[in-house]
């Protein structure tokens, strides 16, 4: 007699390996929060913003003083040139600036848990009482996560410094650079391809619909309000365009 095939205890075993598959771990729980984005999603909306509000205030300030459809796009270029150049610049200089001073703290930290190590102790031991633990169960936190991994308990718990919070200054000044770069194309194109009589107007309107198309990405890709975002940005650009108008109607010689 043929022993047919036990389906029952094969369906289940798929049931354990898909549940195995999906389970929620600290690694792919974490992966899903947006705080993993905050380092290069800032840096990308600075420099869009800036892009977009900066070559697009320059413009309109020119627009304002000139007839002339070159000295508009001049300006544009040149500004939007050494705008991405700056703000690369700019980005890598804080952020190594900031990667050189976590250095010197870890080196510091180092230094004082050979030389004080009863001291680092129960200062790590304060740290997680004040955060809510036993005082009891507090030291026998830090002494067990010591004797795991001294040093990289106290950057992470007292310096708090964690991978999540480093920045990287390479990628920073790439995605500043390059995001100014797609931020101040897009009024560069308005200088070019829209009628010059009334320019100001033009890229007024144009400006704030780039930057309400910013807003909601920037909103969408960091989890927040996409009404406050949009709310917030539109009220600064129309700020900055309105004075480079101004100084341009006030102090600029038509041509």
């Amino acid at each position: 007699m043929t022993k047919e095939p036990d389906t029952k205890t094969g369906h289940n075993s798929d049931i354990i390996r898909r549940t195995k598959k999906n389970m929620l771990t600290i690694d792919n729980y974490l992966e899903s929060h947006y705080i993993h984005r905050s380092n290069w999603l800032r840096a990308a909306v600075l420099g869009a913003n800036d892009g977009i509000i900066s070559i697009s205030s320059l413009a309109i300030g020119v627009a304002a003083a000139s007839s002339a459809r070159e000295p508009i796009v001049l300006a544009t270029v040149a500004g939007l040139v050494a705008g991405a150049l700056s703000m690369a610049a700019g980005e890598y200089v804080s952020v190594s600036s900031q990667t050189d001073t976590e250095k010197a703290d870890i080196e510091r930290e180092a230094q004082e848990l050979k030389a004080m190590p009863e001291e680092e102790l129960n200062i790590l031991a304060q740290i997680y009482e004040k955060r809510g633990l036993k005082k009891e169960t507090a030291m026998q936190v830090a002494m067990e996560l010591t004797e795991k991994d001294a040093l990289g308990t106290h950057i992470r718990d007292e310096l708090g410094i964690n991978e999540i919070s480093k920045a990287n200054p390479i990628q920073a000044a790439l995605a500043s650079g390059a995001s100014f770069t797609a931020g101040g194309v897009l009024p560069l194109l308005v200088v070019l391809f829209l009628p010059i009589k009334g320019m100001e107007y033009w890229l007024y309107g144009f400006t704030l619909f780039f930057l309400i198309i910013l807003g909601a990405i920037a909103a969408k890709t960091g989890g927040s309000s996409i009404q406050k975002a949009i709310l917030r940005i539109v009220i600064w650009g129309t700020l900055a365009m309105g004075l480079s108008a101004l100084v341009g109607y006030l102090f600029g010689v038509r041509v």
